[in-house]
């Protein structure tokens, strides 16, 4: 049986390989919904978000939907990330058991810019008028173990986007599915945002038009709509593994190792590490998309600390990311399970 389900998996990673290469396009900057992209676990960030093998970590499933069947209890986690040029970022997640091998999550993650200043032609330096943009994800996924070491799961998504007065919509599906092998080692993959198109409409594409400018004395102030292209989701395909090393009676460490095929960017590779001491301390480290080409990012850092208090189990985390020119990030994190 064991043999049969690793047969599944490789068939499920070549299946969602494909659908990658059938479904991506092949330049940066060709697709909505960038802000999915951006890793919502403090966790994660330490260890280079090499994390699609992640488990014990309610965020697992934006990784990997597979992964909440492995969670041992019903687990709730927020998290807030200092984003680059002040954006401020969000994640909600709850990680509910429903019996021995089922388990529903959901998932909540906002984005907002701040207060831009309107810029025009006529008037450079600001008409005194503010915009935002604000983007919104939720989801809701369920997964299952199969056996004791293989998992599948599945989240469905919807996605808004907001720039001032005009905004899109779009819906997608995240697959995963997780492998454990004997020797204590997990194997995983997932294929995020699968799904439809979106395109920006509001009453900020609603202009006046001159049909005819040369010709005086006929309406040189028709009302007209700019019409938008409509583009995909940022489809993203990670396969990964991590191993478990046992350090001695009162450290442990975990290696990960992660790759990635972008729909909108060049493949790449992520390496992470975590050393936790007493089961209470972690230290984390890692290097985020080696030979992603004009990549900005790289070392990343981070720490937690849980606890249990009775029946609860308390965890903060925190973790930074160098992104080169662009400065750095970082995020906070606070998880409970029960």
């Amino acid at each position: 049986m064991t043999h049969a389900y690793m047969k599944v998996f490789v068939f499920l990673v070549s299946l969602f390989l494909n659908l990658t290469l059938v479904y991506s396009q092949s330049k940066t900057g060709t697709t909505i919904g960038q802000f999915l992209l951006i890793e919502p676990s403090a966790r994660a960030l330490g260890m280079g978000n090499a994390s699609v093998t992640l488990h014990g970590d309610p965020s697992a499933g934006y990784f990997n939907p597979a992964a909440p069947a492995w969670a041992p209890r019903t687990a709730v986690q927020f998290s807030h990330g200092a984003w680059l040029v002040g954006i401020s970022h969000q994640y909600a997640t709850a990680d509910i058991r429903m019996g021995k091998v089922d388990a529903l999550s959901i998932h909540v993650t906002s984005l907002n810019s701040g207060d831009i200043a309107v810029r025009t032609v006529e008037q450079p330096l600001g008409t005194g008028e503010q915009y935002q943009v604000r983007d919104l994800a939720m989801s809701v996924g369920y997964s299952r173990k199969l056996s004791d070491r293989f998992s599948a799961g599945v989240n469905l998504k919807y996605v808004t986007e907001r720039i001032w007065n005009s905004s899109l919509q779009a819906g997608a599906l995240d697959f995963g599915v997780m492998y454990q092998l004997p020797f204590g080692a997990q194997l995983g993959a997932s294929l995020s945002n699968f799904g439809t198109k979106g395109k920006f409409d509001g009453k900020d594409l609603r202009v006046r038009f001159d049909a005819n400018p040369d010709k005086y004395g006929d309406n040189s102030s028709l009302p007209a709509a700019l019409v938008t292209d409509a583009h995909q989701l940022p489809v993203l395909f990670r396969v990964g593994m991590d191993y478990p090393v046992q350090l001695g009676r009162k450290a442990k460490a975990v290696l990960a190792i992660n790759a990635f095929h972008p729909s909108d960017n060049t493949e790449s590779v992520s390496l992470g590490t975590e050393i936790t001491l007493f089961d209470t301390f972690s230290l984390r480290g890692g290097y985020q998309h080696l030979f992603q080409q004009d990549h900005e990012t790289g070392l990343t850092l981070g720490a937690g600390i849980n606890y249990e208090i009775e029946q609860y189990r308390f965890r903060f985390d925190y973790g930074w990311a160098d992104f080169g020119r662009l400065g750095s990030s970082q995020r906070f994190g606070f998880a409970f399970d029960f």
